[in-house]
């Protein structure tokens, strides 16, 4: 019995030692692949790079109702066809400019040439007619006052000098009228500027209407644009706009309402206005597609990027940069310039400030944040 409780008793420390051995064995794997251990030092500190910087800056903002639309010329003729008749000439090209009066194109006219002959000799054969109805007037009138003839002899010879009156004038008007054709088939330019358009070339057969030129002035331009009917308040004869043109990447042209339409369109419930644009260097062409605003109000203001602010959450706010620190900040804005970009801050920041932009603004707050390059975050 006794040799028998020795060996039970061996196995039950047997058994204990293996328990605590896979107790250690468990400790030691927890410590290798656990939670760090106590009295380790914070998360060490981010780097950005400086595009994800900004600075806070003093400069001019802008706000107003955003337009789209299109470029036309101020001042447009289309040269049309008076008379029906083949075309002789063209004497200008797409591109070309011309001056007022300038001889653009000419159409046969030798049918009113003969017409013009006839109409000559009618005028001359009228005035024949009413010399001789004159004299013969001043005859039967010197033979009435020494009762020659009786008083109906002269009433008729004045009827006969107002009828030889009404027919050269008569006469004279079919002249002028075959004149007036023949001047209309020399083709002159209505205004000055540059040909546009020339849908018409030499021996082509032309009715009267049948366009032949298209000249536009393109020394002051016309922008037909649209505005949210919302925006109608703004909408001020002389309220500067400002766009941009495609043909121009980058640039800003400007110009100032000089018409709004009385009537907003009945489909996409916008108004159109009508922008004179100063084109004095030439640049700006007709058909060209321009996107901009009306200027309806303009101020210097502490500005900074849209990218800068969290306006998400009720209340805005920035990660400014102090100490080489993230900071956040709540901040009043104003008005927002969607043109360019930009918020106006009332309270908050000041000028000079260094603000996180962009996905930068996901940094946690009090982290220590270093600029790409070695240099760390200049302290407010």
């Amino acid at each position: 019995m006794v040799g028998r409780a020795v060996r039970v008793g061996s196995g039950i420390r047997a058994v204990v030692a293996l328990h605590v051995l896979g107790a250690a064995l468990l400790m030691t794997a927890c410590g290798a692949t656990g939670a760090p251990p106590a009295g380790t030092g914070p998360a060490a500190g981010v780097s950005i790079g400086p595009e994800s910087v900004v600075t806070v800056t003093t400069g001019e903002i802008r706000t107003g109702p955003r337009l789209s639309g299109e470029l036309r010329a101020a001042r447009e003729a289309t040269v049309r066809a008076k008379l029906a008749g083949s075309v002789l000439e063209v004497r200008v090209e797409e591109g070309q400019p011309v001056q007022r009066g300038a001889v653009i194109a000419r159409i046969e006219a030798r049918p009113l040439q003969e017409a013009l002959v006839s109409s000559q000799s009618a005028v001359r054969s009228a005035e024949q007619a009413l010399a001789v109805a004159e004299r013969e007037s001043e005859r039967t009138a010197s033979l009435v006052k020494g009762g020659a003839l009786a008083e109906r002899d002269l009433e008729l010879a004045r009827t006969a000098v107002a009828g030889s009156q009404a027919q050269l004038a008569d006469a004279r008007a079919r002249l002028a009228s075959v004149r007036q054709l023949l001047d209309d088939a020399v083709v002159t330019a209505p205004i000055s500027g540059v040909v546009s358009g020339r849908p018409v070339n030499a021996g082509d057969v032309v009715s009267p209407g049948t366009p032949l030129v298209t000249i536009i002035d393109p020394s002051s331009m016309r922008l037909e644009a649209s505005v949210q009917s919302e925006s109608l308040a703004s909408l001020k004869l002389g309220t500067p706009v400002e766009f941009e043109v495609r043909g121009y990447p980058g640039r800003t042209f400007e110009g100032s309402i000089a018409r709004v339409a009385p009537a907003a369109d009945p489909v996409t419930r916008q108004v159109n206005i009508f922008v004179d644009v100063p084109n004095t260097s030439g640049q700006l062409v007709a058909g060209l597609f321009a996107e901009g605003r009306v200027t309806s109000e303009r101020r210097q203001a502490v500005v900074v990027p849209a990218t800068a602010v969290d306006t998400s959450g009720q209340h805005a706010w920035v990660l400014r940069l102090k100490d080489g620190k993230a900071e956040r900040v709540p901040v009043t804005i104003g008005v927002r310039d969607d043109r360019s970009e930009r918020i106006e801050i009332l309270s908050g920041v000041a000028a000079g400030d260094v603000l996180l932009a962009g996905a930068a603004r996901t940094v946690t707050p009090g982290t220590p944040v270093t600029v790409a390059g070695g240099a760390s975050a200049p302290a407010r």
